[in-house]
């Protein structure tokens, strides 16, 4: 058995992994395309147990309480994705991101508004203007050389990051703080270091307190390179490391 920990920089809520950076992790481990589903808050700065299975399954653990678990699709992952904006409509929509007046979460590693540049990824995803579908946002994002391979192209456990929390920004707009359930993410190539990119994200259904979202990520052409479909989940209790 492995063991893995999730450096303090790649936080989600407070003291806890940010799920897309978790789920692109575990999908290191496997040859194959999996479903992660997150089944408790994963905390940072601790040695966990990491299990690879001969299935392509992957597992990981603190001491016996399962953390997280990545099921293995038998097909690949089936979403019809929108046309990207443009670059100024990915900048427009981003202006108007809800977290600029209210975060649940303003740590957060990819879309907080406390982190620093080379800190955070930043992507603040806003509503967009004459969508093609409803409940869409978008934002532009530079990724920078903390987050590439050798090759100067961002690690695909970045790429499943980013690809995160702009679902959460179009499954809701009140600012209603949730938490990542399931995640499956479908790479076609990466992008590169300082290549500017648009992330979008758009709502698909509504199960009681479940939303499904589709996420995309393009490249500076307007071509898609990843797109990842999410469960979030508006939890009955406290989010973890808040009272609310």
């Amino acid at each position: 058995m492995q063991t893995l920990t999730i450096d303090a920089r790649y936080s989600g809520p407070p003291g806890h992994a940010h799920g897309g950076y978790l789920a692109g992790t575990l999908a290191n481990h496997s040859n194959r395309q999996l479903r992660v589903r997150l089944l408790q808050p994963t905390p940072l700065a601790r040695a966990l147990q990491l299990q690879p299975r001969e299935d392509g399954s992957v597992e990981l653990s603190e001491g016996e309480r399962l953390l997280v678990r990545g099921e293995p699709e038998t097909q690949a992952l089936q979403l019809s994705v929108p046309a990207a904006p443009d670059h100024m409509q990915a900048i427009e929509a981003s202006r108007r991101f809800i977290g600029f007046k209210h975060h649940a979460f303003p740590d957060c590693f990819v879309c907080g508004t406390a982190r620093a540049r080379g800190d955070g990824l930043r992507i603040f995803a806003g509503s967009l203007d004459n969508a093609p579908a409803a409940d869409q946002v978008a934002a532009p994002w530079t990724p920078d050389a903390s987050v590439a391979d050798a090759d100067g192209k961002v690690r695909p456990e970045f790429i499943a990051a980013a690809l995160d929390c702009p679902g959460y920004f179009a499954a809701r707009s009140d600012g209603v703080a949730m938490l990542l359930g399931e995640f499956t993410v479908h790479i076609d190539r990466l992008v590169h270091v300082d290549e500017p990119c648009i992330v979008i994200g758009w709502r698909l259904s509504v199960e009681g307190r479940k939303y499904r979202v589709g996420t995309a990520l393009f490249d500076e052409d307007g071509e898609p390179c990843a797109r990842a479909l999410g469960v979030w989940i508006e939890p009955r209790g406290p989010m973890p490391g808040t009272s609310m």
